[in-house]
């Protein structure tokens, strides 16, 4: 049975008005459920008489939380008065002071860091604001341990500076809005959600990565999100809903799956640009260098384990990553020495999955690999098997033109197709495959170089070398005892040679070396 998941309410900022939060929570909780807990971040209590009259009614039990709820320090000096000790407290009934910062581990595991209040800007800090000394006793006996991975819930009541960065715009007024003190936190700890306020709006970023691709082992996404006023005229969003399994207790393949729409890292941007010295602007074409080979951890459907870091191509210019959409690799126990996978970067199950920028960036290999295909003499045959895989491989496969035309290779998939009881669909050239396979189909597709494609709505079972096998199968390449990929192993050497050549050949048709 699985883990159950820990139903969290996050709330903006209250500024006093009690019954108006605890009788809307109360109303989701008729409809929806009850929930566990309610995070409250940004100024909790309000300085009008009201918010005053309201508070003193929980204070003395004349009313009750309907929910446990925790909240935040003071954000203002006028607040301050409201928390009798820096160290947290039980305040009210159902209502709970955290604590100046710290870490908050419930029964389920679920591990929630907190930070109370504003960014110091003198010396001594006043009683609403936090110092480098409080966040550094936060961060280093976390980190400081060799299994530390990051903590589920972040809560603080400023903006992290920069969490904007490669995302969609918030509503406010980026100058002046964060703390970078905020962002080097939400960095060193990787929050799975890191909740805000004090700016009076919502805004929900898209995810990140806390790894770099390609460099790194993958690791979870972080979302942050702000949240507005309780009760605000603008009826901006102030409540946040969500499930969340405790980290400890996930399945780290499950934890680590990147979204479609992850983005970069905001923070390591916004702190290289701080550190880096400037540079005199030269022309790209002068900074070319070699291709580099570096590390990346996925999950490879033909091999059942990680992809080989030593067989990954790309390219780099002055340090700056291009063709960050896609990359290649050479094929584990290829059918040739040129036997090719395109692959994205992003997690994606299959091609009718592929955002549009990704599937740009993939024509564009495609048809630099039919050039370089053609000037060795042979055609491209690209295929995928959506059925059984974790991640898409595009397989490209040369075949020497003097061996057979592109009919024959067609027929060869039909009769093959046929023999295993399994009709193949010739679909017009310029179909979009999302047409006819929607996200979540299992298929198998195969491109010719003519244009002609060819499709088969995968039922039950399917051979998974079927590709492999028609393409090593007399009637194209003749090679039948490489139609098992394991049947082809090379050293490690003899991979890497393979694919330093492969660099060298291709590199005059790699459209990311265009000027």
């Amino acid at each position: 049975m699985g883990e159950q998941p820990v139903r969290v309410l996050a709330c903006g900022d209250v500024e006093g008005r009690l019954n108006a939060l605890f009788n809307r929570v109360q109303t989701i909780q008729k409809k929806t459920g009850q929930f566990d807990l309610l995070l409250c971040v940004g100024e909790f209590f309000g300085t009008t008489p009201e918010a005053e009259a309201e508070w003193q009614q929980y204070k003395t039990g004349a009313k009750k939380a309907p929910i446990h709820t925790y909240i935040l320090g003071a954000a203002s000096q006028e607040t301050v008065k409201n928390f009798p000790s820096a160290d947290g407290c039980e305040l009210a009934e159902n209502i709970t002071y955290l604590g100046r910062r710290g870490v908050f581990t419930g029964v389920s595991g679920l591990q929630i860091a907190y930070v109370s209040g504003r960014e110091a800007q003198q010396e001594p800090a006043p009683a609403h604001c936090f110092t480098a000394k409080d966040l550094s006793a936060l961060v280093s006996p976390l980190t400081s341990s060799s299994k530390f991975r990051g903590v589920d819930i972040l809560l603080t009541s400023q903006w992290p500076r920069g969490v904007w960065q490669y995302a969609n715009n918030p509503e406010v007024n980026t100058k002046f809005c964060g703390s970078t003190s905020v962002a080097n936190l939400a960095d060193k700890l990787k929050p799975r959600y890191h909740f805000a306020a004090l700016e009076g709006t919502h805004y929900e970023r898209l995810p990140y990565r806390n790894h770099l691709v390609l460099q790194e082992n993958a690791q979870h996404v972080s979302r942050f999100i702000a949240l507005a006023t309780v009760n605000n005229p603008a009826k901006k969003k102030y409540l946040y809903a969500f499930n969340i399994i405790p980290m400890k207790t996930m399945d780290p393949s499950e934890l680590v799956k990147q979204p479609q729409d992850v983005t970069e890292n905001p923070y390591r941007r916004s702190t290289k640009d701080k550190t880096d010295a400037p540079k005199t602007e030269t022309p790209r074409h002068q900074h070319r260098n070699t291709c580099e080979f570096i590390p990346y951890q996925c999950t490879s459907s033909n091999t059942g384990k990680a992809l080989k870091k030593h067989l990954i191509y790309t390219h780099q210019h002055n340090s700056e990553w291009f063709c960050l959409q896609c990359y290649l690799a050479l094929a584990k126990g290829g059918l040739t020495p040129h036997h090719i996978l395109i692959l994205p970067i992003g997690h994606y199950q299959s091609v009718v999955d592929l955002s549009s920028e990704v599937v740009e960036e993939m024509e564009k290999y495609k048809s630099a690999l039919t050039s370089f295909y053609k000037s060795k003499g042979e055609r491209c045959v690209l295929f995928e098997r959506n059925y059984r895989s974790q991640h898409l491989q595009l397989q490209v496969v040369p075949v020497p033109l003097d061996r057979c035309t592109t009919e024959d290779i067609k027929e060869a998939f039909m009769v093959q197709a046929q023999e295993q009881q399994m009709e193949l669909m010739e679909i017009p050239e310029h179909t979009d495959l999302k047409q006819i396979a929607p996200p979540g189909t299992p298929y198998f597709y195969v491109e010719l170089d003519s244009g002609e494609k060819l499709f088969y709505r995968i039922q039950k079972h399917f051979p998974l070398q079927f590709g492999r096998e028609v393409l090593a199968s007399e009637a194209v390449l003749n090679i039948p005892t490489r139609a098992d990929w394991k049947e082809c192993k090379q050293t490690r050497e003899e991979e890497e040679e393979s694919c330093k050549q492969l660099r060298d050949d291709f590199q005059p048709f790699d459209f990311a070396w265009e000027d």
